[in-house]
């Protein structure tokens, strides 16, 4: 009876420690927001044994296959690509901030674009340029002589790769010169621990020196009547700040991508925007369009805000598994309704 009691009581301990180092677990990343997520943990009242993030990670979990007790979103610290799993209310905030990043499977070289987006009437031809420094774009326009807008297209995480490229190609066959600009000196990922490290090491204000550089090769060479911008996940947002950071454009477009509500920011900009996101990003949510919304309609900005139901985060690249056809095929139509109306 007494050897019975005695090794309950170790299964009990185990069990109680093993779940105490999953509520702990997030201490290792030394930063605030690590507490909320101990805190979240503590509010479960069963107890049940789970291994910790990095647990899983050391036992050759691959960081975006780790699982997270339940009630809790899995998301990876931008820092060193650590797993972490916090409370979903938190999960906005702490992307925003540029502590977590989104979870997103591996590039897919393999299927770089899809047929739903409509090819135009012009054929084209494209090269690559130097813009800035060292680096460069990829130019699409046109083969006919002729005036056209222009539209700065702006990379995902991974960088300047083929699927950013063919989307250039096809823009520019509905009358644009396209020019795709290189925010990572030449470097590409196709792995998103790839990827997280050229995020971190990107620097803002050096990226808006790049853009704004694209922007002047354009006028310099091409004399655009019109100038637009637009870009997926990371390049959504900055097609954002670019707004936020040059005067000289008549329309912006950002597929899902960080926002600001601040008031002060947003009343430089005079010209329309339109906003493509997803009902199930836990990054930028809905919650965060609608006040992104509020504020341009506060201060007068023409926008179209369209929030696509049942797809998530990067659901209008091909090459990734949240590919949804139906809303890209339906987004890309929007934009180029949006440019048309707007740059032509």
């Amino acid at each position: 009876m007494n050897s019975t009691v005695v090794f309950f009581s170790i299964i009990s301990v185990f069990v109680i420690g093993t779940m105490s180092s999953s509520i702990y677990s997030e201490e290792e990343c030394g930063d605030n927001p690590c507490s909320n997520a101990e805190s979240e943990h503590m509010e479960l009242t069963s107890i049940v044994y789970f291994p910790p993030p990095l647990k899983q990670l050391q036992d050759g979990h691959d960081p975006s296959h780790v699982t997270c007790i339940e009630g809790l979103e899995l998301v990876l610290k931008q820092s060193n690509g650590f797993p972490a799993c916090i409370k979903p209310s938190s999960v906005s905030k702490l992307i925003q901030r540029g502590w977590a990043i989104h979870v997103l499977p591996d590039y897919d070289s393999d299927n770089t674009n899809s047929e739903v987006f409509k090819v135009g009437m012009f054929s084209t031809t494209s090269e690559s340029i130097n813009y800035f420094e060292s680096s460069n774009g990829y130019l699409s326009r046109p083969i006919v002589d002729g005036t056209y807008p222009a539209v700065i297209m702006i990379h995902e995480w991974w960088g300047l790769n083929d699927n950013i490229k063919v989307m250039a190609d096809k823009l520019a066959s509905h009358g644009y010169i396209v020019l795709a600009v290189d925010l990572y000196n030449g470097n590409v990922g196709t792995t998103s621990e790839e990827a997280r490290q050229l995020v971190t090491s990107f620097d803002s204000d050096h990226g808006i020196q790049n853009m704004n550089a694209a922007i002047s090769y354009l006028q310099e060479n091409y004399s655009p009547g019109k100038l637009g911008s637009i870009g997926w996940c990371f390049g959504g947002g900055q097609s954002l700040n670019l707004a936020l950071k040059n005067n000289d454009m008549d329309a912006t477009v950002i597929y899902y991508g960080s926002l600001t509500s601040d008031i002060d920011s947003l009343s430089s900009i005079s010209w329309s925007i339109l906003g493509i996101f997803a009902e199930l990003d836990k990054g930028i949510t809905v919650d965060d369009v609608n006040e992104f919304e509020s504020a341009l309609n506060q201060l007068g900005i023409s926008n179209e805000i369209h929030v696509y139901p049942g797809v998530d985060h990067a659901f209008a690249n091909p090459s990734g598994e949240r590919y949804a056809p139906d809303a890209s095929k339906d987004a890309w139509e929007k934009t180029l309704n949006f440019f048309a109306n707007n740059l032509q």
